[in-house]
């Protein structure tokens, strides 16, 4: 299977400190990965750089075997890799219809968007997106009134709407409730099925819920292990890294 991404020896320094220290990853096209890792172990710098929001201090990335380096952000986002941020970042004072149309509509302007009529394909891609985000009875509620999942939800598919080859989500479970967990987590799996991703996050269960592959973990900016969900669960360095202490004393 052909790699979608791959980070070769990359290190990202502030000020002396290594935010990531010679990290090596690769994703294989239509793969979903999950990447887990303590406070401070670089996960966010990890998506900055592939972003284009932080340049790489030595090493680089691959993006379909095209060098990120130097490019911009909206290249990059044109390029096919779209970015979804802790925080929804939707628009509350229209509605998720709304939100979506605005993605959609080809000419990327606002008062054509809300006050004219996008054409047929424009409105059945829309529709066809509240339906898979479980939104399409909520399409013409403003996306103020949405729940927090509801809006994690509905930035999901504002995000797929713009046709990403990769989707990076950084912490889709934050702040949810179970069952709007629940609903994150069977969007990303229906997603998967047609594009990569990378999803950051804390959230064990949801992580159980979406990992059916394999599994990242970082620690201190460098790559500590990857395997099966049961694998690094069980692993002494990652019981090290998450509880402070040695394995062995786990028991007392």
């Amino acid at each position: 299977m052909s790699k979608i991404l791959e980070i070769e020896n990359l290190t990202v320094s502030f000020g002396g400190f290594k935010a990531l220290n010679n990290l090596n990853f690769s994703l294989d096209s239509g793969e979903l990965r999950v990447i887990i890792g303590p406070n401070g172990a670089g996960k966010t710098t990890f998506l900055d750089v592939i972003t284009g929001k932080v340049q790489p201090t030595k090493g680089r990335v691959l993006f379909k075997g095209k060098d990120l380096k130097k490019i911009p952000e909206y290249k990059i986002s044109r390029m096919g890799i779209g970015r979804k941020f802790q925080t929804p970042r939707v628009y509350l004072n229209l509605t998720a219809k709304e939100n979506l149309d605005l993605v959609c509509n080809r000419k990327k302007n606002v008062l054509p968007t809300l006050f004219g009529q996008s054409d047929h394909s424009e409105q059945r891609t829309v529709a066809g997106l509240l339906e898979t985000i479980g939104l399409d009875k909520r399409a013409n509620l403003l996306a103020n009134l949405l729940s927090h999942g509801e809006k994690q939800r509905l930035e999901i598919g504002m995000l797929v709407a713009q046709s990403p080859d990769l989707l990076l989500v950084d912490e889709p479970a934050a702040g949810l409730t179970d069952e709007e967990t629940e609903n994150v987590g069977a969007l990303l799996l229906s997603l998967a099925e047609s594009h990569s991703i990378i999803a950051i996050e804390h959230d064990m269960e949801f992580v159980r819920q979406i990992a059916n592959d394999k599994v990242t973990v970082l620690h201190q900016g460098a790559l500590l292990c990857e395997g099966k969900m049961d694998e690094v669960q069980n692993d002494p360095r990652v019981i090290e890294v998450y509880l402070g202490e040695a394995p062995e004393n786990i028991e007392h």
